[in-house]
């Protein structure tokens, strides 16, 4: 995969990153939770998704293979916090409606267990689901852990699945303890040490 070519993107590709987020994490459990609508359940995702790609877009990385195969969306979070989103309980009711609270629930739920030492977060690693499994993802691992090698920056993240739990693992995350949706799914917070 050393062939594959990472670029940044910026604000025109929102919507085109935020779809192939909703598209990549419908296999997930916590989206059957958050929209149990399945006929609704990718449109409300890429809705809420296209927030956070935004502020992304303003105050953090967003990165994507050159054929946009696979995305990766970070958040630095070192020194000053930058703000929360614009709008962002008015954009989440108008994005996720009967289940804004759900969201709201899950932002309360990541807020809890975010580490405050300095760091960058990874908000969403995703790729086209006929694409996965082709090493897209350590692509994208690797060209932002080259930065925070670099700079001398922990990477956190929380893990939606078992196999994106293993995945993180085998690029130097170490896994804690898992927390919950209300269901009993879990996320598991993973931090990576810079590599010396």
């Amino acid at each position: 995969m050393s062939g594959v070519r990472v670029e940044r993107l910026g604000p025109a590709e929102t919507s085109l990153v935020a779809d192939r987020i909703a598209e990549a994490f419908m296999a997930l459990d916590a989206p059957r939770w958050l929209v149990p609508d399945e006929g609704r359940r990718q449109s409300v995702l890429a809705g809420q998704f296209a927030i956070l790609v935004d502020h992304a877009m303003r105050h953090g990385l967003v990165y994507a293979t050159a054929d946009r195969a696979g995305v990766a969306v970070w958040f630095p979070s070192v020194g000053d916090p930058a703000p929360p989103p614009e709008d962002y309980d008015a954009r989440l009711a108008a994005a996720c409606g009967q289940w804004t609270d759900r969201f709201a629930h899950l932002d309360k739920l990541f807020e809890t267990h975010h580490p405050h030492a300095d760091h960058h977060h990874l908000a969403f690693l995703a790729v086209a689901p006929q694409r996965q499994g082709q090493g897209l993802g350590s692509v994208l691992l690797r060209h932002h852990h080259a930065v925070l090698d670099a700079e001398g920056v922990p990477g956190y993240l929380e893990a939606a699945s078992e196999m994106g739990r293993d995945l993180y693992a085998r690029h130097g995350y170490r896994v804690a303890e898992p927390f919950h949706l209300p269901d009993g799914t879990p996320f598991w917070p993973m931090w990576r040490e810079p590599a010396r």
